[in-house]
């Protein structure tokens, strides 16, 4: 359910009040007992613990936390927030390692107010790639652009050294089989630039051609349909729709354009797990929470995403399936 003081536990209640969501997906949700039992919606729903879960066929609750109101006051983070936002998480993955869900879907976390607890906190993708032990990429899906990032939470003094061809090729080969099923053929990847006019021949950075350059040719020698690099001014503004993906090579190189185009009904996609995972783009939003004001929207994306995966991951089986209801099992914990 994410923060509990941010606006997590109500856009997940109002996402999975709507009916075309109720269609698509069982909703298991980690949380707070007090948080989340104040939603009429949520009435209805199976309360249980995370050792009692088990793979259940009804709407759940799962309980991970019970927080006294000070620690759950809309608008007002403390430290054993940040601590029980981190517990739903952890006992999301849990569940997903035992099979007991097909898909993640992570509603608004607070790096601040985790690592204020006193865990070290950077965001899900960079946990989730540890909590499974695979290298995973962070994709933007929206209706009108895809973008994914070469690097993630990296600050930007570092992103060079960040850089290296056979990761590059790897995360190549890595998105054009995990997006394969969602475009129905090979995918046509589009590569940035790091520097400005794609280092404009070595004036302006030579990383293009000693690390990017190379890359793009090594997979595309491999079968991947790729192309680049392409300085990200003109790439996003002009020739980005001539492709199903881009891959930029930094946080604010691609979420710019991601958000600027569809912010509602944009999702972030961790590609590379066992299981799909998903989040709304958007993050706490202190100063909404509790206030009514929040959209449901993105949240209801960004789930109805997670059940599309499961229904197209070549993974999927007959004994994790609900055939008559073609519904995924899908479960929500936190994101930033």
């Amino acid at each position: 359910m994410g923060d509990p003081s941010g606006i997590g536990p109500e856009v997940t209640a109002a996402a999975v009040a709507r009916p075309r969501v109720g269609r698509q997906l069982i909703p298991v949700i980690f949380g707070d007992l007090r948080s989340l039992s104040r939603f009429p919606v949520l009435k209805r729903f199976r309360f249980c613990t995370p050792e009692a879960l088990g793979r259940t066929d009804q709407p759940t609750v799962c309980v991970v936390s019970q927080l006294d109101a000070a620690d759950r006051a809309p608008g007002k983070p403390t430290s054993k927030g940040g601590s029980a936002q981190l517990d739903y998480v952890r006992a999301a993955v849990d569940a997903a390692r035992r099979g007991e869900v097909d898909a993640l879907c992570t509603a608004p976390v607070s790096k601040e107010q985790i690592t204020r607890s006193g865990v070290p906190f950077m965001g899900h993708t960079e946990l989730l790639a540890e909590a499974f032990g695979v290298e995973v990429l962070m994709l933007m899906d929206g209706p009108r652009l895809r973008v994914a990032l070469a690097t993630n939470h990296v600050p930007i003094a570092e992103l060079a050294r960040s850089l290296s061809e056979p990761r590059l090729v790897a995360q190549l080969h890595l998105l054009s089989r995990t997006l394969r099923p969602l475009v129905g053929r090979k995918p046509r990847i589009a590569v940035c630039g790091l520097n400005p006019h794609a280092g404009e021949g070595g004036l302006l950075g030579t990383e293009e051609r000693e690390v990017i350059r190379p890359a793009i040719e090594r997979a595309r020698a491999e079968g991947v349909d790729c192309e680049g690099p392409f300085a990200a001014d003109g790439l996003f503004a002009q020739e980005a729709r001539r492709f199903d993906v881009v891959l930029a090579m930094f946080h604010d190189q691609g979420l710019v354009a991601a958000k600027s185009l569809d912010f509602d009904r944009t999702v972030n996609v961790t590609l590379g797990l066992p299981v799909p995972r998903t989040s709304p783009d958007h993050g706490v939003a202190y100063r909404l929470a509790g206030k009514g004001k929040a959209s449901a929207e993105p949240m209801a994306q960004a789930l109805l995403k997670a059940a599309e995966m499961v229904r197209l991951s070549p993974r999927r089986s007959s004994s994790t399936a609900f055939p008559a209801a073609r519904r995924a099992r899908t479960l929500k914990r936190a994101h930033s």
